[in-house]
């Protein structure tokens, strides 16, 4: 991955990175803790999900884990809860360049989501000229390049989405899309079953759709044979382990090894 250390957000190369298909490993992060986001920002991932979505985050917890990121190769992306141009609006001013958007079913969806971060007239993005994404107005053409340095993919989690597949993938802005198994899982009917063959077909149409398009398709896959199958099917963004679960099953490990059943 061409990027430089300590990661620089203008110009965007995280962005130039996944439009151009590279391969991206990246980390969940869930523990809302910036020491673990630090600690994890030293491995060298080639990105960080801060997820806002299913984790206790708001901007006031993020910031501190983009400050603990400042000196790492790992760029930051952060989930936010929803496709709202608000809550988008201020995790922009906060700081990110990089957004997972969930459950985008629709074109319509997808453009709200791209306008979202763009000043007019490309979008609706509200303007504030001191904000720390502009390192409170010391960037002074902050306000004319932005709108070509955010990276926005859209997450397909629902039968809507990958109906509307192709229309998502051709709407102007949206640099990829990313598949969210377990959510896709429920909506075939298989909840808590990504692996279920009626989900992997599924999977393999967006990545074969993606790869029509020449958009980027990531996924979330924890299980080291399955983001390998992933890889090998076409995945170039993938999220292979989460701060919680490695957690886990490291406390999980040592308390086995001292305290067998």
């Amino acid at each position: 991955m061409a990027l430089s250390s300590p990661y620089q957000p203008l110009p965007n190369g995280f962005r130039a990175a996944v439009k151009s298909r590279e391969r991206l490993i990246g980390c969940w992060s869930s523990l809302a803790s910036p020491i673990a986001t630090e600690l994890f920002g030293g491995v060298g991932f080639d990105w960080i999900l801060l997820d806002a979505e299913h984790a206790p985050n708001d901007e006031l917890t993020l910031i501190p884990q983009l400050m603990a990121l400042k000196d790492s190769r790992s760029a930051p992306i952060v989930r936010p809860p929803a496709n709202d141009s608000v809550i988008i609006k201020r995790m922009l001013d906060a700081g990110f360049f990089n957004l997972l958007i969930p459950f985008v079913d629709s074109a319509d969806d997808a453009r709200r989501a791209v306008a979202a971060t763009r000043y007019p007239p490309q979008g609706i993005r509200g303007v504030s000229v001191g904000h720390r994404g502009n390192r409170f107005g010391a960037v002074s053409d902050y306000l004319q390049v932005v709108n070509d340095n955010i990276c926005v993919v859209v997450q397909i989690e629902s039968r809507a989405g990958v109906s509307a597949i192709d229309e998502i993938l051709a709407v102007e802005g949206v640099d990829g899309v990313f598949i969210g198994p377990s959510d896709l899982a429920a909506a075939y009917g298989h909840l808590g079953n990504a692996g279920h063959a009626d989900v992997q077909a599924v999977i393999a149409h967006v990545f074969e759709r993606a790869q029509a398009a020449g958009k980027p398709c990531g996924i979330l896959a924890h299980v080291q044979q399955d983001a390998d199958r992933y890889l090998s099917m076409g995945a170039t963004m993938v999220s292979v382990c989460a701060d919680m679960g490695l957690l886990r099953s490291a406390a999980l490990a040592v308390r086995q090894h001292f305290m067998p059943a």
